[in-house]
């Protein structure tokens, strides 16, 4: 019998994932998981660009909107669950698609989570006390001089993720990324990844008509809907977070919508270089066409037999 196989679609933000992973899960006969983690939340649906009704309706989908910003939601948490889920998938499929561009999701559920020492709380207090009285700043800063690998990948705009990998520093005196891609986990299931790529240009011009989009569709609206609750790490936000600078009188409307293009762009970098890291990804161009997807990955499916 052939393996199962668990088929990857990643690649940058605004490249076109979700629409070839519905195109796929259509003509495989098959479901999709979704990894990624702005899509979770049920309260973002223009900001995260979740699926539309007639994408979801092609396929069942896993994973989209089915937290709420006020849960507490982690990567170990979605791990766990997809685990659980791909279990169940695979006794009524040979393949199940999971498409994203968290590479930080996709990577738990491929290859295990990487092990940590235990933080005393004390530390991730006074980081938090240090973020409220100085500023994200100077807590960005330190991450670039003390783990300046992890700085490149990371999201320096998110907090948590700053606070997270300073704590393990602080504790410990080594950088966060030296505890990284240590564990290596077996799975039951063959993986594929197909990676979406285009010319840094055209991933910038996609992004930028994203947002445009994104605005006539009502995100300003959406944004002022969930201000009270601006401080929740879920609306740490690429998209929310430049609004709410607007709405909190910080800047012009039109300056927070360049900022949501502009922090937008350096999210697709990051994701780039995270999963240029991956060696087996096979890259595919975004504007090849469907058929000619499917065989390649025929051919990489028969590679697994």
């Amino acid at each position: 019998m052939a393996p199962k196989t668990l088929l990857v679609v990643a690649g940058p933000t605004g490249i076109g994932k979700t629409a070839l992973a519905v195109q796929l899960a259509k003509h495989f006969k098959t479901e999709i998981l979704s990894a990624d983690s702005r899509q979770f939340y049920s309260e973002m649906h223009i900001g995260t660009a979740v699926p539309d009704k007639e994408e979801l309706a092609t396929a069942n989908h896993y994973f989209i909107q089915h937290k709420s910003i006020h849960d507490t939601y982690t990567v170990g948490d979605f791990e766990r669950e997809a685990l659980e889920l791909l279990d169940k998938l695979f006794k009524r499929h040979d393949l199940v698609i999971m498409v994203g561009g968290s590479g930080l999701y996709i990577d738990a559920v491929l290859f295990g989570m990487d092990s940590f020492p235990d933080i005393e709380p004390s530390i991730r207090e006074v980081l938090n006390k240090e973020l409220d009285q100085n500023g994200l700043g100077p807590l960005q800063q330190e991450l670039v001089t003390a783990d300046p690998l992890y700085a490149q990948k990371v999201d320096l705009q998110n907090p948590q993720r700053v606070i997270r990998a300073l704590e393990v520093w602080r504790a410990t005196g080594k950088p966060y990324s030296s505890f990284l891609g240590r564990k290596k986990t077996s799975r039951p299931f063959k993986t594929l990844i197909i990676g979406i790529e285009a010319a840094r240009e055209v991933v910038y011009q996609r992004i930028n008509a994203r947002v445009d989009r994104m605005m006539a569709a009502g995100l300003l609206q959406e944004a002022s809907g969930l201000k009270e609750f601006k401080n929740l790490n879920a609306l740490q936000t690429v998209g929310y977070k430049e609004l709410f600078q607007y709405l909190d009188g910080h800047c012009t409307l039109e300056e927070a919508v360049e900022e949501i293009k502009k922090n937008t762009r350096r999210f697709a970098k990051r994701q780039g270089t995270w999963f240029r890291k991956n060696k087996t990804i096979l890259w595919v161009h975004y504007d090849l066409s469907f058929n000619l997807i499917v065989e390649r990955i025929q051919q990489e499916l028969r590679k697994q037999l």
